[in-house]
């Protein structure tokens, strides 16, 4: 790459970065269904049509913002979990848990954007699926550990979910039991649950201990899928 392909390269990347700020700074300020790329750039005292050789859409813009999300999550489960990768399945479990937590309540807005309500016109592309995947992946490999190690107390499973269970497991985790599968989905539910109750203020009035009454609850969500 000549010297001048390399500046052009370095200036994309820091014009591209300025853009995500600013749609950042637009998310906080007015919400995912606010933003737009003509808004954007008359913040940066861009013309729109500049914006557009970033961005071909609002939606491409979003889906960045989306993806940027939940890496920056991922990579803060991954960073806790890699400081306790020799602990116990179930304080590994229970770190990963409380990394999601702290990494939500450092970011408000980014997490409204990939756990909030849905955009109004926006559909995810399965370009954000690995992104989103981290912290569940993180979640099935410990449970994939304690199967292989010191083992799992199976979950009850209802005769008529087993198909159901069966499929799920054929699609996450294969070399995991069907209830053990089943279990997982229902915990990862639940703990983006419990973090948006906090986060989105239902808990107000109600939970005071947060940190106390979360990390009670997910231990609670490891128990359930054999991490006893």
């Amino acid at each position: 790459m000549s010297t001048a392909q390399g500046a052009r390269a370095r200036a994309r990347i820091e014009v591209t970065a300025t853009i995500k700020d600013e749609a950042r700074r637009q998310l906080a300020a007015e919400g995912a269904a606010k933003l737009s790329l003509r808004a954007v750039a008359r913040e940066l005292g861009m013309v729109s049509s500049a914006l557009y050789r970033y961005f071909a859409s609002r939606d491409d813009l979003l889906t960045a913002l989306i993806i940027d999300a939940y890496d920056s999550l991922g990579e803060s489960a991954e960073h806790a979990h890699a400081a306790l990768a020799q602990a116990r399945p179930r304080e590994r479990w229970v770190t990963v848990c409380e990394a999601a937590r702290l990494w939500a309540l450092a970011h408000p807005h980014e997490y409204a954007l990939i756990y909030g309500s849905p955009i109004p016109g926006y559909t995810a592309p399965q370009a954000t699926v690995p992104a989103a995947s981290r912290v569940g992946l993180l979640l099935i490999g410990i449970t994939r550990d304690a199967h292989r190690g010191p083992g799992l107390t199976g979950p009850a499973l209802a005769d008529e979910l087993r198909p159901e269970a069966e499929r799920i497991a054929a699609d996450l985790a294969p070399d995991l039991p069907p209830e053990t599968a089943t279990a997982l989905v229902a915990a990862w539910a639940q703990l983006f649950g419990l973090i948006g109750f906090e986060l989105f203020g239902q808990f107000n009035r109600v939970v005071e201990d947060r940190e106390r009454f979360f990390r009670h609850a997910v231990t609670q969500l490891a128990r359930g899928v054999g991490l006893d």
